[in-house]
């Protein structure tokens, strides 16, 4: 396994690797079936069906196995600069070729934000000297994600800037939000939003009902992320700027979402792995590491988030990856710090959705790999000749009970913990390289 080492910058020979006997799960064409494929250095030249194989330098016995198209993650938060204790690039890059993962794109909601070219720089630099994997840097839309003044966003792009989002601190001013995004829009920049209205909830820990009435917890409705929803589609239609939703985890939100898309907007959404396999009743006796932000849904919302997904109206399923340390999850439940730790999770919580046969397994890299890097203009997430080798070996069927405290994350704040999942990762290759075996 890699250790942190830049593996794109060495002189790897043009080796030819085959891949046999292995069950590909294609998301582009939909497929799940015995194959194999050729690798040459860095990309797929390739594939098949069980007829007779192609030559090659070294031969993979896959033994039935999965192999499907490195997981493509957008939403992770990596704390350089300002937090390297609850995580760095390097535990987070490890981590996320332990899940699957061949391409982070990282919030810019550090300390400081990444708000500057020279901020950004830094931390590009940063990131592709620690990561084992393809890290991609988001920058913040406004100065300081206060929602004020706007960053440079044509300086940003040109040091590297894959998409341009404030996180989870919604642009509460309209005419802010709308000069970002009609700048934006002329240079062609990705904005990616947090659909809630600002004031409903302000203080929320959990989503009203029941069950938060009953718990005593301050709460926030669901029509919040409706209300968000509805004013950032008001100005997409003034705009016509590129927009993605980061999180959409309500019924209520998704009629306006359709409309959206059936009216021709440029807009995708997305959902975190927790809001599809978790619900409000798992917080149960004040649980912190289930206090995520949004705070868990209902189940009616959970599975119209599922159906959602299975239909296509919802493009991409993310980790939301949020470190937090033990002094900020042991608090009372309302003063608690919200996120979750998900990099190594994020495929054996998916494949909850698969066991359940709610989603079958190209559905599930539909959203997790081939939508994301299509929404991010990259060539990966493909099981296809030509695309890059970021691809992931996986037993979908091994059981295993999570410890958080082997995680490779610095963070263990993961509501997994103790949790029976099902499925494993046994190889992770970024660029044809191997970045994470399996013991």
């Amino acid at each position: 396994m890699s250790e942190g080492v830049d593996i794109r910058q060495k002189d790897w020979p043009m080796t030819r690797t085959l891949f046999t006997n292995a069950r590909l799960i294609n998301p582009e064409t939909g497929t799940d079936g015995l194959g194999w494929l050729l690798v040459e250095g860095s990309k797929i030249t390739a594939m098949g069906g069980e007829a007779d194989t192609p030559g090659a330098d070294e031969r993979l016995d896959c033994a039935g196995q999965c192999l499907a198209p490195g997981i493509v993650d957008i939403g992770v938060k990596v704390c350089e600069p300002g937090e390297r204790h609850k995580e760095s690039y390097r535990s987070a890059g490890l981590a996320a070729a332990a899940g699957g993962i061949t391409t982070m794109a990282t919030r810019p909601d550090t300390l400081p934000a990444i708000d500057s070219p020279e901020v950004l720089e830094f931390v590009a630099r940063r990131a592709n000297e620690a990561a084992p994997v393809n890290v991609l840097v988001m920058a913040a839309l406004t100065k300081g994600r206060a929602g004020r003044e706007m960053t440079e966003i044509g300086f940003l792009m040109d040091a590297g800037a894959i998409a341009f989002t404030d996180c989870d601190h919604v642009v509460s001013d309209t005419k802010v939000l709308r000069r970002a995004l009609t700048y934006a829009r002329s240079l062609g920049a990705l904005v990616i939003c947090h659909p809630q209205d600002p004031g409903l909830s302000a203080g929320a820990a959990a989503t009203s009902g029941k069950f938060a009435s009953l718990r005593g917890l301050p709460a926030v409705s669901p029509m919040a992320e409706r209300m968000g929803l509805d004013r950032d589609i008001a100005l997409l239609e003034m705009t016509g700027a590129r927009y993605h939703a980061d999180q959409i985890t309500t019924a209520r939100a998704l009629p306006a979402l359709e409309r959206a898309k059936r009216n021709g907007l440029d807009i995708t959404a997305g959902t975190s792995i927790h809001h599809l396999t978790l619900n409000e009743l798992d917080v149960s006796d004040y649980r912190t590491f289930f206090k995520v932000k949004p705070p868990l849904r209902s189940e009616d919302d959970r599975q119209a988030v599922i159906e959602a997904l299975r239909s296509g109206l919802i493009d991409i399923i993310s980790s939301m990856h949020t470190p937090q340390d033990e002094e900020s999850k042991r608090l009372p439940f309302e003063e608690a710090a919200s996120g979750a730790v998900a990099l190594e999770t994020l495929l054996p919580a998916a494949l909850r959705l698969y066991h359940a046969e709610a989603l079958d397994l190209p559905t599930l890299f539909r959203a997790m790999s081939l939508n994301p890097a299509r929404r991010l203009g990259l060539a990966s997430g493909r099981l296809a000749v030509g695309a890059p080798a970021d691809l992931v070996l996986f037993d979908p069927h091994k059981p295993f009970l999570l410890d958080r405290f082997a995680l490779r994350s610095k963070s263990k704040n993961t509501p997994f913990d103790g949790a029976r999942l099902q499925g494993k990762v046994l190889a992770t290759y970024v660029a044809g390289i191997p970045v994470y075996e399996a013991d």
